[in-house]
């Protein structure tokens, strides 16, 4: 919990008239210190890593990063409390209740949007807490399980297609509406968003580093420092990616240790 007992909250939605009906029911919350807002999920991440809400209001379903692959990018251990907002049916919502996961359906009333906040704030209880992150673990798991992650991606070109094996990839980066893959010294262009591309990855393999990198964890041979607490990464290909301070946290999260 934040100073004077008082919450942050993160309200993230691709919609800036979801927002803002959010944050004026924020605004009259008396436990609510402080409202950050993100419009994407990529945003969100950066919020979450460099400024730690209690409570996020997380849209599941937004271009590139969506909610969920917000959840996977930070990880389990590391994610706030977490209300899902959601515009699914009925039907997809009980995927949502059976693992006891607090969610809001668009478009939803001031009385059950204050109701999922009450029950988000007893859930900061360390117990609680933890199962909550245990239903949230089920629901990745379900969603990884119906939609796997890419083993290959296929790049086409005039006069062939190719098969790109992804752990052979040792870093990916954004191009505008492109992305650069880079196995060895070749790099690759493939028409795709970075983010919808990274959701169909294993994040056990592949980080993000940079706001448009991502990386093979098996392909970084070593790091170099470079300047206020940043440094390179130079991977098995001989390229060299750059770390900045806002995803250190989540590479070393996924070592284990400090770096």
């Amino acid at each position: 919990m934040s100073e004077r007992g008082a919450y942050r909250v993160l309200i993230v939605d691709d919609e800036q008239p979801a927002r803002q009906r959010l944050r004026e029911l924020m605004d009259n919350d008396a436990d609510v210190a402080d409202i950050m807002e993100a419009e994407n999920g990529l945003d969100a991440v950066e919020a979450i890593l460099q400024k730690p809400p209690d409570i996020v209001f997380l849209d599941v379903q937004m271009p590139g990063l969506d909610g969920l692959g917000v959840i996977d990018t930070i990880g389990i251990e590391r994610m706030p409390v977490t209300i899902f907002v959601t515009a699914f049916d009925q039907h997809a919502v009980r995927a949502f209740e059976s693992a006891a996961i607090d969610y809001v359906l668009k478009p939803f009333g001031d009385q059950r949007m204050q109701s999922a906040f009450a029950r988000a704030k007893a859930r900061l209880d360390d117990k609680q807490v933890r199962e909550f992150g245990e239903s949230v673990l089920k629901l990745l798991d379900h969603r990884h399980l119906e939609k796997p992650f890419l083993d290959r991606i296929v790049i086409r070109e005039r006069e062939k297609t190719e098969l790109i094996r992804t752990e052979s990839i040792d870093c990916i980066e954004s191009a505008g509406v492109y992305v650069a893959l880079h196995v060895g010294a070749e790099r690759i262009i493939h028409r795709a968003a970075l983010g919808e591309l990274v959701a169909r990855l294993d994040p056990r393999r592949f980080i993000r580093v940079h706001r448009s990198t991502v990386v093979n964890v098996d392909s970084i041979l070593h790091l170099e420092p470079a300047t206020h607490g940043e440094f390179d990464l130079v991977l098995r290909g001989g390229h060299r990616v750059h770390v900045s301070r806002t995803f250190r946290p989540l590479l070393e999260a996924r070592l284990g240790q400090p770096l």
